[in-house]
């Protein structure tokens, strides 16, 4: 527990549907984040991946208390983030930054370099005024960007130099956790791994840990010690990287892992991926059950009469399955 940075217990996070113009009234709701628990420890990457709409962002956005969750907690240092306001939520916000996945529309196309960067500066008194120029300095050189780069505006960088100002801009209060949303998803493939280089060489020289929301695996297992597996707002496996790479148990992981492309051309073309059967009026209509069991050649009654629980198969390794 000592070994702990974060710990999200029972989370949820609900969206309600309002229908009517005249007299709007709410209807049902949107679980994007459902019961959710698990932990992240000091210096690691913890990897959480699912296909989109499966929550994961919404997560993000929970720990970050940039929505204010429905029920249940979020520690930040044994502090539950989701009871603070004001002034006491601000200051831990120096220590919990982010990393956004369109490194475009995350910076203030009126701002240039300097100002995205040193704007954390301004927001929490860190840092004299008359030293901005200094830290912003410093921190293009951290990311590996030319300091003379800092009087451009966002337009006149890359997809990838961009990025890198976002993550300059994270690192520059000297936080401890950085959730890291898809910050590579919508980069080129050789642009992808100079950004995991870097996050991986920052995490070592300065003691980071990550939240590293992805929907590729391949990008998971290559950056993560552990892996959660979310689908419809609920974690369905939760494991060490070896794990769930090595001996997926739930159908829906192994269902990703299948569709991973092998570099392989002759391994590729032998290899079976798994089919996922779609029952769409199913899909929207359970009123309980597991979410996967529409999909699921593996389903049986029991998937139908109740939502199964994280059960831990064997050390680290838990799977939410009543078939596995």
């Amino acid at each position: 527990m000592d070994n702990n940075l974060i710990e999200i217990k029972n989370l949820k996070m609900y969206f309600p549907v309002v229908s009517g113009a005249l007299l709007p009234r709410k209807g049902s709701e949107i679980k994007a984040v459902d019961d959710v628990s698990f932990n992240i420890r000091r210096g690691e990457t913890f990897g959480l991946v699912g296909e989109s709409g499966s929550g994961k962002t919404t997560l993000g956005m929970c720990l970050l208390q940039l929505y204010r969750p429905t029920a249940g907690e979020v520690l930040f240092q044994q502090t539950d983030l989701c009871k603070l306001r004001g002034k006491e939520l601000r200051q831990v916000r120096r220590h919990i930054q982010a990393i956004f996945q369109d490194p475009y529309g995350s910076l203030n196309p009126r701002m240039n370099a300097a100002d995205i960067i040193s704007e954390p500066l301004n927001i929490h008194h860190l840092t004299p005024r008359r030293e901005y120029s200094k830290r912003v300095e410093e921190m293009l050189s951290l990311v590996g960007l030319d300091p003379a780069m800092a009087h451009r505006y966002p337009h006149e960088f890359s997809a990838g130099e961009r990025q890198r100002i976002g993550i300059a801009r994270a690192l520059t209060v000297g936080p401890e956790f950085i959730v890291c949303d898809e910050p590579v998803s919508s980069l080129d493939v050789c642009v992808q791994a100079q950004i995991i280089h870097l996050l991986e060489d920052l995490q070592s020289r300065l003691n980071l840990t990550y939240l590293f929301i992805a929907h590729d695996l391949a990008v998971v297992g290559s950056t993560s010690n552990h892996v959660a597996v979310m689908y419809r707002g609920r974690l369905v496996e939760l494991g060490t990287r070896d794990h769930i790479f090595d001996n997926p148990l739930h159908p829906y992981t192994r269902a990703l892992l299948s569709a991973v492309p092998v570099p392989d051309p002759t391994i590729e073309k032998e290899r079976q991926r798994m089919a996922v059967t779609v029952d769409v009026a199913e899909a929207f209509s359970q009123p309980g059950g597991c979410s996967f069991r529409s999909h699921c050649a593996e389903a049986a009654d029991t998937c139908r009469e109740a939502t199964p629980v994280m059960e831990m198969k064997e050390p680290e390794h838990w799977i939410a399955c009543w078939r596995s």
